[in-house]
């Protein structure tokens, strides 16, 4: 993927656009062996914000116990308990001040953004900076005193295909897990530019959740 103008991309609804921003959180790690037995890896060290911008936030480091691992799970996004923590329990990549400056916390919502995409089409309708640019920022953790949106979702990858994890003591395992931005655009729902350029805190928001897991796919893995 290449961020900028320079490069135009075109999704299910043939519209063309250019990406210049992308993130996302990805939290609660799981991984199952071969026996079908889970191993949850501990809560603090399982948040992580991927800037696709930055790839040294691409790579995800865990510690798992050793074992042959054939499935691993995840949020995208931060858990509703986490969310209502106490701040001085929101440290690192949750602390709330770091993320308002990054774009990934609702401070008027008092709540994490899940998934940002932003970008340029030219079927999106110019905004007061006289761009045809368009947004898609996703959270919602379900409410805190009463129901809202819930865009927590989660995704569970079969590793058997491209390779399971060998986990041993004093050598690691890099399971390489893609993401095909495009699959946002199609899935559950057909999200077109032109009809929703901006999403955002609205019911709408569900529908790019759900097609978000669809992005992810395990290619292989290196033990």
């Amino acid at each position: 993927m290449v961020m900028g103008n320079e490069v135009k991309y075109e999704n299910s609804s043939d519209e063309k656009f250019s990406i210049s921003l992308i993130q996302y959180f990805i939290s609660n790690i799981s991984v199952k062996n071969t026996d079908g037995k889970e191993y949850v890896i501990p809560q603090d060290s399982s948040y992580f914000l991927i800037k696709e911008s930055e790839p040294l936030t691409c790579i995800a480091n865990v510690q798992a116990p050793e074992g042959d691992y054939s499935e691993i799970s995840f949020i995208l996004g931060v858990d509703s308990l986490r969310s209502t923590m106490d701040i001085s329990l929101r440290t690192g990549v949750l602390d709330p001040a770091r993320e308002v400056e990054n774009g990934m916390y609702w401070g008027w919502n008092s709540g994490y953004v899940f998934y940002k995409m932003e970008g340029l089409a030219d079927v999106a309708p110019l905004d007061p900076g006289s761009e045809h640019k368009f947004r898609y920022h996703i959270g919602g953790f379900g409410g805190y005193n009463a129901p809202t949106i819930n865009n927590i979702r989660k995704i569970t990858l079969d590793l058997n295909a491209g390779g399971i994890a060998r986990v041993r003591s004093g050598r690691g395992s890099n399971v390489h897990v893609m993401v095909d931005l495009a699959k946002m655009f199609s899935g559950s729902s057909t999200i077109s530019i032109a009809d929703n350029s901006t999403v955002m805190f609205s019911p709408f928001s569900a529908n790019v959740a759900d097609n978000l897991p669809g992005m992810f796919r395990h290619d292989h893995t290196e033990n």
